[in-house]
């Protein structure tokens, strides 16, 4: 159960969609990626400072929130450029990003309406810079596979745990989370 990123980031790539055209469009428009990235950040953490509990964790540490921002302005950039192509590199990040959130306690239901909100205000910056829809679509299906490497380190973490504390198998622990679903109405 131990999740390959490279492997995930080419199924995920293949599930959304995410074309060498989205990669072209992406890297021709990284420079207004970068110029709008600090602002991204400030929506995106302002979002969830207003939740109680999200304000708690990310003001739990000194200095956290200077750091998340940095992570923030430079996660935003990658999506832009893939560092690699979006190959080993950019998808071993994801991975740890989605590991760190697992760490600290931001779990999916607190980033996936952060990034909805992102998203809607880069489209707001889109149109005032007179830039096409075909951008906010290929910045969506990244922020998507992003967003999936965040809720498999869940899944994975979870699994994990569960497996090593109980000596269960794989397979038995599939049957009882399938069984647990069916049960939940």
């Amino acid at each position: 159960m131990v999740l390959d990123p490279q492997a995930f980031m080419a199924t995920m790539e293949k599930r959304i969609s995410f074309s060498d055209s989205d990669k072209a469009l992406l890297k021709e428009n990284a420079a207004w990626g970068k110029s709008i990235a600090l602002q991204m950040a400030e929506v995106f953490y302002a979002y969830l400072a207003r939740d109680p509990e999200m304000y708690e964790i990310l003001n739990a540490k000194e200095g956290r929130m200077h750091r998340l921002n940095e992570t923030f302005i430079e996660w935003f950039g990658e999506m832009f450029t893939g560092m690699d192509n979006w190959g080993s590199a950019y998808a071993a990040r994801r991975w740890r990003i989605g590991l760190v959130h697992v760490q600290i306690g931001i779990g999916p239901q607190h980033v996936v309406p952060a990034m909805a909100t992102v998203v809607n205000e880069v489209g707001k910056h889109l149109k005032s810079a007179g830039l096409t829809e075909d951008l906010r679509e290929s910045l969506g299906r990244i922020c998507m596979i992003d967003l999936a490497f965040i809720e498999q380190a869940y899944v994975e973490v979870s699994s994990q745990a569960v497996l090593r504390e109980t000596g269960w198998t794989e397979g038995l622990f599939k049957r009882m989370i399938s069984t647990g679903a069916a049960g939940m109405k």
